[in-house]
């Protein structure tokens, strides 16, 4: 495993880490969890030198951050980052085009939240806490400002981060401006590349910490999704993929297939992309068996994509714009 430093903060983080949505499920997240495998799972990446866990209160309705809890007390020998994220009160994935600050995040939300996060975790100090949703019109209110500096204060959070809404990455530039936040989370892949028009630049012009989501876009690009896909109603997935998306997703599949490496799988390509540019702190991959821990860990192996095959990727940008069925 490969580290790289996450923004000012100076951590060392494994440059593909665990999104723990996928392995908790619940409501308004996927189906076919397994919660007895898990744990085995999460155990084989800390050994192959994960040490990044992303999670949140809203994966599983905290069942997520237990398991990361139950992790970080099978493993007390290894220094392993916690990052979690606080629901909006609302319960609003994106938020709406009006909602106020003060019905999404109030302060005693935020602190009600952050310290159920801790009993769920186990720990007295969160390394780094997410806003769930954003908007950038909220960038200048003090409520936000002032709950978060003082968490920090009293210890109950080391690093404040914003998780961006989905095809949204410059609606956080103004949050940058406050000096207040350490790390953006975005969505980021071989479609959605519109994190490099100003997000990453700002980024790296002011030492800010970058995760990398959705990397696979949702299960489109590991090459499985079909114009038959479907999945149980209760799974996010069911709506994601719906009649708006299917279609244009295996579409855009079809016409990235031959600029797949015949030695490369697409997952691993798909990977790959995301860790080439210099702005990714971290990439954080769900898995939900053995074999996908292996296989996205190996990735990190220190052999970069060749750069005519990274330019050719980036004909298949696929820029969207966010919908109701998109979260």
């Amino acid at each position: 495993m490969r580290y790289r430093t996450l923004g000012r903060l100076g951590w060392q983080v494994s440059e593909v880490g665990y999104g723990m949505w996928g392995i908790a499920g619940g409501p308004g997240g996927f189906t076919g969890e397994d919660h007895d495998l898990a744990p085995a799972c999460l155990d084989l990446a800390v050994e192959q030198g994960c040490n990044f866990f992303d999670t949140a209160w809203a994966y599983g309705r905290g069942i997520s951050e237990q398991m990361l809890g139950a992790l970080l007390r099978r493993h007390p020998d290894r220094k392993l980052y916690v990052a979690t994220k606080v629901a909006p009160k609302n319960m609003a994935w994106p938020p709406g085009p009006t909602d106020p600050l003060a019905d999404v995040f109030p302060p005693d939300h935020l602190v009600d939240r952050t310290r159920q996060s801790m009993k769920n975790l186990g720990v007295d100090r969160i390394d780094l806490l997410q806003l769930h949703v954003w908007e950038d019109r909220w960038a200048d209110d003090p409520s936000w400002q002032d709950t978060l500096g003082g968490l920090k204060d009293d210890g109950l959070v080391e690093a404040v981060g914003i998780s961006v809404n989905r095809w949204e990455p410059a609606n956080c530039l103004r949050a940058l401006d406050t000096g207040l936040v350490d790390v953006i989370q975005v969505i980021y892949n071989i479609f959605d590349q519109a994190p490099e028009d100003e997000l990453f630049a700002r980024a790296i012009r002011d030492d800010i910490g970058i995760i990398a989501r959705v990397p696979f876009d949702e299960g489109t690009l590991t090459g499985a999704l079909s114009l038959d896909s479907s999945w149980p109603d209760a799974d996010w997935r069911s709506t994601y993929f719906g009649p708006e998306n299917l279609g244009p997703s295996v579409e855009h599949l079809e016409r990235l297939r031959p600029d797949v490496p015949a030695d490369m799988p697409l997952p691993e390509l798909a990977l790959r992309f995301v860790l080439a540019h210099p702005a990714v702190s971290t990439v954080i991959p769900g898995m939900r068996t053995l074999d996908h821990v292996n296989a996205n860990l190996g990735v990190s192996d220190g052999f970069p994509l060749p750069a005519e095959l990274t330019d050719r990727l980036r004909a298949h940008r696929w820029d969207r714009q966010p919908a109701w069925w998109s979260g």
